[in-house]
């Protein structure tokens, strides 16, 4: 498992673009037949994808986590992004479809992913973090006309919020997450912006048709940068950065948080007048 260290405000300041997309991006996650790992230093953040094709994958605990197995210590957040699948817990077997979302609670000894088919296989996107209480797995359906509606056409930031993994929700040890759909006709995501000084988080940006990108913004709010994304990569946010973005086509993205809190409008909002 790839470990990716972090970093505070002095040294992003001083990065390079190249540095920049080294230490921020995270690409490669879904490697069909295989599961991919990254940990990012902050918050011990675990993220990944576990794409199966003809046979089943188990999620195994790598060797810097110091475990028997991946949630002797942790909960994991899955939301699949292919086709439909299974992810069976402890014998257990949940079929995921598109935008379908699985909490696995600390003790999950055993989680194997599967493909229901090959043609359309499954793309799973995992998100863990430390665990100090035991929560039950549960599964939760995406509901296309669910979610909550923010902004507006008129400032083409008019996108749908579907949380998840929250406190009034399915509950959590720390994490926090679901994913945002970005309206047609609308491009901007986290508006406005604004920092987590208490979590860090994670996105990760999908559904990008063709060779379209997003412009993702971050840093303190007087030294913001940008960086470009593609399909299916991920981008770190630490709790100092501010974090919004800008697509060239519709997209989607999943976002996920850990920290000291998991209350979801802790956030210190950044008027965008400032950011520069």
């Amino acid at each position: 498992m790839e470990q990716i260290a972090s970093h505070d405000i002095r040294s992003y300041s001083r990065m390079t673009s190249r540095e920049m997309k080294r230490n921020y991006t995270v690409d490669g996650l879904f490697s069909a037949g295989d599961v991919v790992l990254r940990k990012w230093e902050t918050d011990r953040t675990v993220l990944g994808g576990a794409s199966p094709l003809g046979k089943a994958l188990e999620l195994k605990a790598p060797e810097s986590l110091k475990a028997e197995y991946f949630c002797e210590r942790r909960e994991l957040g899955i939301v699949n992004i292919g086709g439909s699948g299974t992810v069976t817990v402890d014998g257990r077997s949940f079929k995921l479809n598109k935008l379908d979302c699985l909490y696995v609670g600390r003790g999950s000894k055993r989680v194997i992913f599967a493909s229901v088919g090959k043609k359309q296989p499954a793309q799973f996107y995992l998100l863990s973090y430390p665990a100090h209480a035991k929560y039950p797995t549960r599964l939760s359906r995406y509901l296309p006309g669910g979610g909550v509606t923010l902004g507006a056409p008129e400032t083409q930031n008019r996108r749908i919020l579907h949380k998840v993994i929250h406190p009034a929700g399915i509950k959590s040890c720390q994490l926090v997450m679901g994913f945002t759909v970005i309206s047609p006709g609308s491009r901007w995501n986290t508006m406005p912006p604004h920092t987590h000084p208490c979590r860090s988080e994670a996105y990760l940006y999908f559904d990008l048709a063709g060779r379209g990108s997003v412009a993702h913004f971050m840093g303190p709010a007087e030294r913001v940068r940008k960086l470009k994304i593609t399909d299916r990569q991920a981008i770190l946010s630490p709790p100092w950065s501010i974090h919004c973005g800008c697509g060239t086509t519709h997209y989607s993205f999943i976002w996920g948080m850990g920290g000291e809190n998991q209350e979801f409008a802790d956030m210190t909002p950044v008027d965008p007048k400032v950011v520069r």
